[in-house]
């Protein structure tokens, strides 16, 4: 897998911009901003397995400028900190993300951790809501499982990703480091197949 220092690509979610890219490109990722680093340490190496194998089934590459970055909501103060609660400032972000949603219609929503995660399941009204503790690390890992079996191009595609990987305190050094590879590559590996298998209904490439 190539290593995080290798690629090029960084957009810099971290630099307080709420959004960037372009509405109407079909990929779409949306971030906690209380974590704006996530788009370096998990998007940028799943990126890179995608491109990877994007150029070597198709000697193509993803116009990653245009991939539509958002912060989940405008202030990272607002973010639910507890299992249940959620406040109406947040309620309020929900109906002006899905306003934006249904209007551009993105083929794959790319959600990092368990708040991002949760926000799109109320954008799209999905039962029951849970608290962001709910999704732990073991459920998102399902929850993207099943998105990818269940994949469908003429709807939108809520993908969820993890924010961070175990805590390296628990594994020795090695380990946390086969774990993190292993997950980047498998994860990039598999939203890459999706993307290839329908290529002709994805307007993205340069």
């Amino acid at each position: 897998m190539t290593s995080l220092t290798q690629t090029k690509y960084s957009p810099l979610v971290d630099k307080l911009k709420r959004e960037s890219g372009k509405r109407t490109f079909p990929i779409w990722l949306l971030f906690n901003p209380k974590h704006p680093i996530v788009s370096h340490y998990i998007w940028t190496p799943v990126l890179t397995e995608i491109q990877d194998m994007v150029y070597r089934e198709m000697r193509t590459r993803i116009n990653t400028a245009d991939i539509y970055f958002r912060n989940a909501v405008s202030d990272s103060a607002i973010v639910p900190n507890t299992a249940n609660w959620w406040g109406d400032q947040v309620d309020t972000e929900i109906e002006r993300f899905r306003e934006i949603v249904f209007e551009h219609n993105p083929k794959i929503i790319i959600s990092f951790g368990a708040f991002p995660f949760e926000f799109v399941r109320r954008v799209f009204e999905i039962k029951p809501e849970k608290g962001p503790k709910s999704w732990g690390n073991s459920n998102l890992e399902d929850e993207f499982r099943q998105s990818i079996e269940n994949f469908d191009i003429n709807n939108t595609n809520r993908i969820p990703l993890l924010r961070r990987m175990a805590s390296s305190r628990k594994y020795k050094e090695q380990q946390y480091q086969n774990y993190y590879e292993n997950y980047i590559h498998f994860v990039g590996t598999k939203i890459a197949e999706k993307i290839i298998e329908n290529k002709d209904s994805l307007n993205l490439w340069i």
